[in-house]
């Protein structure tokens, strides 16, 4: 069977082509455990993906031979819907129990059969109305009076169903709204409510970072971001350079977050004190990746500071321990950043008049010359 389909006017075997942001788009994952037969027989449960993020979990009862990537028609209510195999074998289980799906309370549906060329054909002939249903949604709603925005709209496989994703900040009674899409489009209607992180990823669009974002790309899972991921590595708190398209904290926030605490799990801790033969050194700041700290004269103070490696330091703490006090602490001192240079400035979010104080030097100097 040829998993061949065509979708945006371009031909991707089973859609995955490069970075793009698209709902099929997403770059790869390797699954290192789906080419072990007894994995594959072993286990029913197979995992869907279907537009955007969307994902299911259905059991392969007819042992169809899938893989990643594979194009199956599943069961809907009502009817069937298209979508792409991701997940095989008992990485499957894995993923609901990391998901935290009961299996008690879930319903798992089946897998039906192997798309067909007429599935996708029709599939794609449904897809193809979402923009204009989307467009056409927005206008029925903002005739009622409501207090929302429709995000997004998709279509089941088989064009009996669509998904209205709906952006909404207090609660909306949408009954009438659904009774009038009801008329107007003639299917069955479902509302979902989505929060600002799924918009970005719909939507899509570009970063800061110059490039496409994760959430449109590649990110497939949302995971809660705190400023505790910003502390943890430095960065400055300032919410506007934090926070993404979606007005959220960057989920790139998150990215190097482990290697950080693996660092700072090698430093000493910010609670111990230094003694020396003259004074008491706080704990004043932590460069985790070069292993150094710096301590203070004075508790939250910048004063007389003096950074040392972290050995150095675990070094003092075990001679304070034996009553012992060195000389000094035999760093080298250094002074607080008070300028608040921003190493972040880099990725296009600076001052549009950081440009201005310079330009007015340059024309008092040439006043002068003349």
């Amino acid at each position: 069977m040829n998993n061949d389909f065509t979708l945006n006017n371009e031909t991707t075997k089973y859609g995955i082509r490069g970075c793009r942001c698209n709902s099929q788009r997403m770059l790869p994952v390797t699954d290192w455990l789906s080419d072990l037969p007894e994995d594959v027989k072993e286990h029913e449960l197979v995992e869907v993906q279907f537009k955007n993020t969307r994902k299911g979990y259905y059991r392969n009862t007819e042992h169809l031979p899938l893989e990643k990537g594979t194009m199956v028609a599943v069961e809907a209510n009502p009817g069937h819907d298209i979508g792409m195999v991701t997940l095989t074998g008992k990485l499957v289980e894995l993923q609901m129990r990391k998901n935290r799906i009961d299996l008690s309370r879930y319903e798992v549906r089946q897998v039906y059969r192997l798309a067909t060329e007429y599935d996708l054909q029709k599939s794609q002939e449904a897809k193809s109305r979402e923009q204009e249903t989307m467009i056409r949604a927005r206008q029925l709603a903002k005739s009622l009076g409501l207090q929302m925005k429709i995000g997004d709209v998709e279509y089941q496989g088989d064009g009996t169903k669509a998904i209205f994703y709906y952006i909404a900040d207090q609660r909306v009674d949408f009954r009438q709204l659904i009774r009038v899409y009801a008329e107007t489009f003639r299917i069955r209607i479902e509302m979902k409510q989505i929060g600002a992180r799924q918009e970005a990823g719909r939507i899509g669009g570009t970063g800061p970072c110059g490039r496409e974002l994760c959430c449109s790309t590649w990110l497939q899972n949302f995971y809660s971001v705190g400023t505790t991921a910003a502390r943890m590595q430095n960065m400055s708190l300032n919410p506007q350079k934090l926070a993404g398209q979606c007005a959220k904290l960057k989920c790139c926030l998150n990215y190097e977050i482990d290697q950080y605490d693996e660092a700072l799990a090698q430093l000493p801790s910010r609670n111990i004190q230094l003694y020396t033969q003259d004074t008491v050194y706080y704990f004043f700041s932590a460069d985790p990746l070069r292993h150094e700290v710096t301590y203070s004269t004075a508790p939250g103070i910048p004063a007389n500071l003096m950074a040392i490696s972290a050995d150095e330091a675990f070094r003092i703490i075990e001679m304070n321990k034996r009553g012992e006090k060195p000389a000094s602490l035999g760093g080298k001192q250094t002074t607080a950043n008070t300028e608040g240079f921003d190493y972040q400035n880099v990725v296009g979010q600076d001052d549009v008049t950081r440009f201005d104080k310079k330009r007015q030097g340059n024309r008092q100097q040439k006043n002068r010359r003349r």
